[in-house]
């Protein structure tokens, strides 16, 4: 039985603050509204890919949304839906998450913002347990925020984060909230470091060798092996004194 979405207090952090500039932090907004070209189709869809999955491999791409969206078939809202709802994203952050987690993903990929508090991760994740994935994706994008913020035919996006009396703005998300959370780090040995390139020194031009410098012989130097030779033993109940003194006749 689906119950209604708990009440909880909004906080007042960056994004519920208007914008002093025109444009929302400068922040490249991709919107249907104003893409005709091709080319400009692509970046709205790209930037789509980054918002949701961060990163898009090949085999991530769903090909026929992207057809439908160039066709005008759906609309950017529907877009966003269908990754939400591909298997890649169920199996990269519902799968491997808790619901706190995945609501925590959910609401900065798709509200452009951080959970106020943990009562909102508790209230959406109830609709997580009553509606299922589908029904909680629908409530996010069926939300008066989402509505406001993006409509049908914007890409979502990470609101408010440069204010203008702020020398440093707010980390990207992809950044403070990792895909995976500390319990399936540690099962999946994360992190780990990794040590790709050998140490290189730098020697300035005129310390470097020159031709018939010894130290360019070293390394075929040290490849050599040179072994003394071992003096030959003969003992003496080997020898056969009669034959090996020569015969001297008279």
């Amino acid at each position: 039985m689906a119950i209604p979405l708990l009440a909880y207090s909004p906080s007042c952090p960056n994004q519920r603050v208007d914008a002093l500039g025109a444009r929302d932090d400068e922040a490249i907004i991709y919107s249907t509204d104003d893409l005709f070209t091709p080319a400009e189709i692509d970046n709205l869809i790209n930037a789509a890919y980054r918002q949701i999955f961060f990163h898009a491999f090949k085999w991530d791409r769903e090909i026929v949304l992207e057809s439908q969206l160039r066709n005008r078939q759906i609309t950017v809202r529907d877009f966003i839906r269908g990754l939400l709802l591909s298997n890649t994203f169920i199996d990269s952050f519902y799968n491997k998450n808790s619901n706190y987690r995945f609501v925590e993903h959910c609401v900065q990929k798709v509200l452009g913002r951080k959970v106020y508090s943990n009562a909102e991760k508790i209230a959406w994740s109830a609709v997580v347990m009553t509606k299922g994935v589908k029904g909680f994706i629908e409530d996010l994008l069926n939300s008066e925020e989402y509505i406001e913020n993006f409509g049908e035919n914007t890409v979502p996006y990470q609101r408010r984060r440069i204010l203008p009396s702020r020398v440093l703005g707010e980390t990207p998300f992809n950044i403070t909230t990792p895909r995976y959370d500390a319990y399936y780090r540690d099962k999946l040995g994360f992190p780990q470091g990794i040590w790709q390139e050998a140490v290189r020194t730098f020697r300035s031009y005129d310390k470097q060798p020159r031709t018939g410098d010894p130290s360019l012989f070293l390394k075929m130097a040290e490849t050599i092996n040179p072994r003394a030779g071992k003096p030959s033993f003969t003992s003496t109940s080997n020898i056969d004194i009669e034959k090996s003194v020569p015969y001297r006749g008279r």
